[in-house]
């Protein structure tokens, strides 16, 4: 059995979550400080990714601990808001052990949200910067950070988080950045892909008695490259390296359970995973328990996200679902 983890707030010590969110430009970045560094690893299912610094989460690649992680809107100019959440890690001496001094690990990932706002104004390393400076143990969530300016399948995208507390006494949290080009909920019925996982959100669910379904033939307007969904997945427990890849991959699933189609040509699908503890390794057993329960806790943050986004003049699913118009 699990527990699920309550909503708003992070439930690690050492974790901490901050957004930059610009509201007239819709567009924001969302980062996650990590004090003592994490373990971690990435899956990259989607063939249109963005990213910065993956490479070295491979198992077999040296660098152990990153000091935190990036999800930024923006597409390709969004990276450049790593090198604020860098200049902030440096300001405090924190980073992979050098003869010249400690250099801060920050992987990013990018969706594309450009052309939704007023203005283009990309996150840059100030945004970046006023992130990291912003984190706190709280969590907002809707249409903040990363999740901005996020669509998902022609309605609202955003920012949402859950997770889950095993009886083994280790916890599985998810957070999540909805961009999809796959929609998040079955048109002919109008109900979220991950009804079924959803708890306390049930009560933000619409009344679909006026929706006029259709039917999914997973045709899309749309043009190359302007979706993804960034997700990640935080433990306490001791993973290793290459179980933390693991974590990452089943958590992956996630996505697919919430959003179809997912991991699309046009999507830069991705998964992050981060293992607090000292890296010693987990057994077989706990290790699938995690995963299993990482995915759930993806789907559910999707739900969330989709549930709690604002319009900031685009259409929202409860009010799609709701018969106020596409």
């Amino acid at each position: 059995m699990a527990e699920a983890l309550s909503s708003g707030r992070v439930p690690f010590s050492g974790l901490r979550v901050g957004h930059f969110t610009d509201r007239e430009a819709l567009t924001g970045c969302t980062v996650l400080l990590l004090e003592e560094g994490a373990i971690a690893a990435v899956d990259v299912r989607g063939a249109a990714p963005g990213t910065r610094e993956t490479d070295l989460l491979a198992p077999e690649n040296t660098v152990e601990r990153v000091q935190a992680l990036l999800l930024t809107g923006g597409s390709a100019f969004g990276l450049g808001a790593a090198e604020g959440v860098v200049r902030y890690l440096r300001e405090r001496g924190q980073g992979f052990p050098t003869p010249a001094g400690p250099v801060p690990i920050v992987p990013a990932a990018v969706l594309y949200d450009l052309g939704r706002g007023r203005v283009f104004r990309p996150p840059d390393g100030e945004a970046g910067y006023r992130a990291a400076l912003a984190a706190g143990e709280a969590v907002a969530e809707g249409s903040v950070g990363a999740g901005t300016g996020a669509l998902s399948g022609g309605v609202k995208g955003g920012v949402g988080v859950a997770g889950f507390r095993l009886e083994e006494g280790y916890g599985i949290w998810a957070l999540v950045a909805v961009n999809s080009l796959g929609r998040p909920f079955d048109p002919l019925t109008g109900r979220l892909y991950a009804e079924a996982l959803l708890g306390e959100e049930q009560a933000l669910l619409p009344d679909l008695s006026r929706y006029r379904g259709f039917p999914e033939d997973y045709r899309y307007p749309f043009l190359p490259g302007q979706n993804t969904t960034l997700g990640l997945v935080v433990t306490d427990a001791p993973l290793s390296k290459a179980q933390a890849r693991r974590l990452a991959m089943m958590a992956q699933d996630g996505i697919a359970r919430a959003i179809r189609p997912a991991h699309t040509p046009l999507d830069g699908d991705l998964v992050f995973a981060l293992a607090l503890g000292g890296g010693q390794g987990v057994g077989l057993p706990l290790l699938l328990r995690l995963g299993a329960y990482g995915a759930d806790a993806l789907a559910r943050a999707i739900a969330r996200a989709v549930l709690l986004a604002e319009g900031l003049g685009l259409p929202t699913y409860r009010a799609l679902a709701a018969g106020e118009g596409a």
